[in-house]
C-alpha cells in the first residue's frame, strides 16, 4: 500500500448537467411541495428524462456537523461550530450610473435586506467603480459600514452637458445611427437653451447638439466598458467560492450599443460557473413630467413646444432601453429582475433572500455532440397554475472527451467546489486539532474507508484498487485556503484484505493553520469514477 501527496490546486468545472430550479406562486413565495411528475424538462425544445430530483431548503443542506476533538498545552472547553456557508451573495451596486437620490434609497433597502440574511449566507458589496468593495464576508458591520459609504461616482461629467441635454441613448442615435430626427430634436432643444429660439442660429446649434452627442457618447461608452468590466471581475471572484452563487446587480441601467459581445460573454461566464444574475431597477416606478420638473427653463415657441414632445418620447425610450441590459442578464442566467416599483425592500426580498424551497433537477443529455456549442433548458410544469418557475436557461457542451485523468481531474474539482455530499464510497470524515501554542495549530482530517465495500481487481495474486483522497480547507467565509491530494494504490494480499476487511483503513492528512473556524471537505475517488464527498467544520479557539 503506497501513497502519493500533492500541494492541491482548483479550479470551477462542471460535471453534471443539474438545474436548480425555484417556483414561485403569485405572491412571489417560493413552493416546496411539487413532485419529480409535476415538472417537464426541455435540452434544445425536445424532452429529457429527468434522473435527479430533489426539494432543498436552505440551511439543511448542510452535512452534519464532524465530531471534532482537540487538545493543546492548555485546557479548553468545548467550543461553538462554526456555521458552514452554503450561499454567497455578491451584491453590485452601480455606483458610476446611479444618482444620489436613487442611491439613497436602494441603500436603506439593502440595509434591510442585509439584516435578513441567514448564518448560513455570505455577503459581499462590489461597486462598478471599484471602490469600497468588500469581500464575502459574515461580518454585518463590515457591510453596513460599506453601504454607508456609498456615493455616486460617474466618469466626468458623466452624460455630455446641460445644454443641449443629452443622454448615452440619444448619443448613440445620433452619432453611431445618424439618426436625423434625433439630431432635429436636440439641435431644437440648443437653440432655445443656447440661443434664445433665434431660428438664424439653427446651423450654431446644429453644431452645439453633434458636439454635445460626441462628448456624450464618449462618456457614455466609457461608463458602460467599466460596468461590464467591473461586472466580469465580480463573476470572477464569485467563480472562486464553493456552493450556491448569486450576483445581484442594483443600477439604474444603461445600453449596450457596441457592447452585445461582453454582455454575451458575462452570460457565458455564468453560465458555466453555474451563477445567477438578478437585478434590481433602482429608479424605482419611473415617472416621466410632461415639459421637464420645476429646474426646466420654460420654452414658449411653438416649435419648442414640440421639440418637448418628441423630446418626453426619446426619454420613454431611453428609460426603456436603459432596463434592457438588467432583464437580458437576469433572463439569461436564470436570475430575477425587478422593476417598475418603489417597494425596493420588497425588491431586495425576492431576488437576493435564499428561497424557503428549491428543486434540483437533473438529466443526462443523450447523443451530446462535443462541439462547445450551448444548449437551450427549460423547465415547465405539468399543470397550468399561476407559478412561476426560474432556472438556468442552459448549459455549454464540452469541445471534446476529456482524457481519463482529465475527466478524473475536473470531477474531483467539481466536487471539491460543491458541497452536495455523495456517498457511493464507503468514506467517513473526521478531524482533530492540537495547538502548540495560542497562535499555531496543526489540523488534521482523517478519511476513513470501509474496505468491504471497494471494488478489487486481482492481478498477480494481489487485489489492487487505486483512491485519490483530496482534503480541502476554506476559511469561515468560503475563501479556499489549502488542500492536500493524496493517491492511495492498495495491492493487497487476501490476508491482508481479509484483515482490512474488519478495520477498514484511515488515511491522515495535516495542515498548519491560524486558530478560526474552518470549513473542511473531503472527496474520495477511485479508478472506475464512483465518489464520496463529505462536509465537516472544525473551530479552533
Amino acid at each position: 500500500m503506497t501513497s502519493q501527496d500533492m500541494s492541491a490546486t482548483f479550479q470551477v468545472n462542471v460535471r453534471l448537467v443539474e438545474l436548480r430550479v425555484i417556483v414561485r406562486d403569485a405572491q412571489g413565495k417560493a413552493i416546496g411541495t411539487l413532485r419529480k411528475e409535476d415538472f417537464h424538462l426541455f435540452d434544445d425544445g425536445k424532452p429529457q428524462v429527468i434522473t435527479e430530483f430533489r426539494v432543498a431548503k436552505p440551511g439543511f443542506e448542510v452535512a452534519r456537523e464532524q465530531q471534532t476533538s482537540g487538545s493543546s498545552s492548555a485546557a479548553t472547553g468545548a467550543t461553538t461550530m462554526p456555521d458552514i456557508p452554503e450561499r454567497y451573495v455578491a451584491y453590485v451596486f452601480d455606483d458610476v450610473h446611479l444618482e444620489l437620490s436613487d442611491l439613497l434609497r436602494v441603500r436603506e433597502a439593502a440595509e434591510k435586506n442585509l439584516a435578513t440574511l441567514q448564518p448560513t449566507d455570505r455577503a459581499a458589496m462590489f461597486t462598478t467603480s471599484g471602490q469600497n468593495n468588500v469581500n464575502f464576508t459574515d461580518d454585518r458591520g463590515r457591510l453596513h459600514d460599506a453601504l454607508l459609504r456609498l456615493l455616486p461616482h460617474p466618469i466626468g461629467s458623466s452624460v455630455g452637458t446641460e445644454c443641449p441635454k443629452m443622454t448615452y441613448y440619444m448619443a448613440d442615435l445620433i452619432q453611431n445611427k445618424n439618426d436625423p430626427q434625433a439630431l432635429d430634436a436636440v439641435t431644437s432643444d440648443a437653440l432655445a437653451c443656447a440661443f434664445n429660439n433665434d431660428t438664424r442660429m439653427r446651423a450654431a446649434a446644429q453644431a452645439l447638439a453633434q458636439s454635445a452627442a460626441a462628448q456624450g457618447l464618449l462618456s457614455g461608452d466609457a461608463e458602460t466598458h467599466l460596468a461590464l468590466s467591473s461586472l466580469k471581475a465580480v463573476l470572477r471572484q464569485v467563480s472562486a467560492v464553493p456552493g450556491q452563487r448569486a450576483v445581484i446587480l442594483i443600477s439604474p441601467g444603461f445600453i449596450t450599443p457596441q457592447q452585445q459581445y461582453d454582455v454575451d460573454n458575462i452570460i457565458d461566464h455564468a453560465l458555466h460557473a453555474n451563477i445567477t444574475i438578478s437585478a434590481l431597477d433602482a429608479r424605482g416606478l419611473y415617472a416621466l413630467i410632461p415639459g421637464g420638473d420645476a429646474s426646466t427653463p420654460s420654452r414658449l415657441s411653438p416649435s419648442s413646444l414640440a421639440a418637448d414632445s418628441l423630446e418626453a418620447q426619446y426619454q420613454l425610450n431611453s428609460a426603456s432601453a436603459d432596463a434592457d441590459v438588467m432583464a437580458v442578464l437576469a433572463d439569461g442566467t436564470g436570475g430575477s429582475f425587478f422593476q417598475n416599483s418603489n417597494a425596493l425592500e420588497v425588491g431586495f426580498r425576492r431576488i437576493a433572500s435564499a428561497p424557503e424551497y428549491y428543486y434540483l433537477l437533473g438529466f443526462s443529455p443523450q447523443n451530446l455532440k462535443l462541439n462547445g456549442r450551448f444548449h437551450n433548458s427549460k423547465v415547465t410544469l405539468s399543470a397550468t397554475t399561476p407559478f412561476s418557475v426560474q432556472a438556468r436557461r442552459g448549459y455549454f457542451a464540452p469541445k471534446q472527451h476529456p482524457l481519463p485523468d482529465q475527466q478524473a481531474r475536473q470531477e474531483i474539482e467539481d466536487a471539491i467546489f460543491s458541497q452536495e455530499e455523495l456517498h457511493e464510497l464507503p468514506v467517513d470524515l473526521h478531524t482533530q486539532f492540537f495547538k502548540p501554542n495560542d497562535t499555531e495549530a496543526k489540523l488534521t482530517v482523517l478519511a476513513h474507508v470501509d474496505v468491504k465495500q471497494l471494488h478489487f481487481q486481482k492481478a498477480s495474486g494481489r487485489n489492487n484498487s487505486d483512491l485519490t483522497i483530496v482534503s480541502a480547507i476554506f476559511d469561515r467565509n468560503g475563501n479556499y485556503v489549502t488542500g492536500i491530494e493524496k493517491i492511495l494504490q492498495l495491492h493487497l494480499k487476501d490476508e491482508t484484505l481479509a484483515y482490512r476487511m474488519g478495520s477498514g483503513l484511515s488515511v491522515k492528512s495535516n495542515f498548519d493553520v491560524k486558530p478560526g473556524g474552518y470549513l473542511v471537505r473531503l472527496v474520495v475517488r477511485d479508478a472506475q469514477g464512483q465518489i464520496a464527498a463529505e462536509n465537516g467544520a472544525v473551530q479552533i479557539p
